[in-house]
């Protein structure tokens, strides 16, 4: 792991996932497992080897799960003694996380800017790291860093081309196919990945909260010209739906999961 970084880290983790109701309609989206870990553990677990111990968790729907997640986090990791006389546990010390994590309750059915406004007190003045509780990657943090601070907008933003999933077809006269092409992931439009950089003037851009922070705040601040985008061009994936967290099920499973850390014996 490097060296520990004093850059908290805001994790979005409130929403409803209503595109994998099959599994969010009994916990919150991020609390969904790959590999029998929250996709929220695999995300926090990638930062972390970069160094990002603070965390903080904007919970909403159903977010009491989360937080008996990480009060009893230690039972749910593996080895542990207990003592039933004295009421005392022990758990194994290669178990233990350095975090520290703050976990916020943001309301149940609140927009993202909405929020990103009730975590100011957490973060203070300072810049802060924001991304989604639902999607992972294997970028370098510490390029990202380093690519905004160099180049100073209020707002940097991870941006990839995904994966193509569907083919391009040429239709003419009479429904006749003419042409039929895979789309390369060069063909794809950039899309927002997350693992966002944000300095503190974001607050100014929120408004009152009732907005989703990429609608009016995004397009306030890129005409502004106060965003820039980290182009990755390495592996990202969402877990919208069903299908998505199969896909990376079989990552994990197969040993083939960019994501993870490879010193950690998980």
């Amino acid at each position: 792991m490097e060296g520990m970084v004093s850059m908290k880290v805001v994790i979005l983790a409130g929403g409803m996932g209503t595109r994998i109701s099959e599994e969010s309609s009994l916990k919150p989206k991020p609390m969904i497992e790959i590999g029998d870990k929250p996709i929220l553990w695999h995300i926090m677990k990638w930062y972390a080897s970069f160094g990002f111990l603070d965390f903080v968790i904007c919970c909403g729907y159903k977010g009491h799960m989360i937080k008996e997640y990480f009060m009893n986090y230690y039972s749910y990791q593996g080895d542990g003694c207990f003592n039933l006389r004295d009421h005392t546990a022990q758990y194994a010390a290669n178990k233990k996380e350095p975090w520290r994590v703050t976990l916020a309750n943001t309301g149940a059915r609140t927009m993202t800017a909405g929020r990103i406004l009730r975590i100011r007190e957490y973060v203070g003045n300072e810049p802060f790291m924001l991304t989604y509780g639902d999607g992972v990657s294997d970028v370098d943090i510490h390029k990202l860093l380093e690519y905004h601070e160099l180049n100073r907008k209020l707002v940097t933003i991870t941006t990839t081309q995904p994966e193509g999933r569907f083919g391009a077809i040429s239709i003419g006269e009479g429904g006749m196919v003419h042409k039929f092409k895979e789309k390369a992931r060069k063909d794809q439009s950039w899309v927002n990945a997350g693992f966002m950089v944000m300095e503190p003037g974001i607050f100014d851009y929120l408004g009152d909260g009732s907005e989703m922070l990429e609608d009016g705040p995004f397009e306030r601040i890129a005409a502004a010209n106060q965003m820039d985008a980290y182009k990755h061009e390495g592996f990202w994936s969402p877990m919208d739906t069903m299908h998505d967290k199969a896909y990376l099920e079989g990552l994990w499973k197969q040993g083939k999961a960019p994501w993870k850390v490879r010193d950690e014996n998980v």
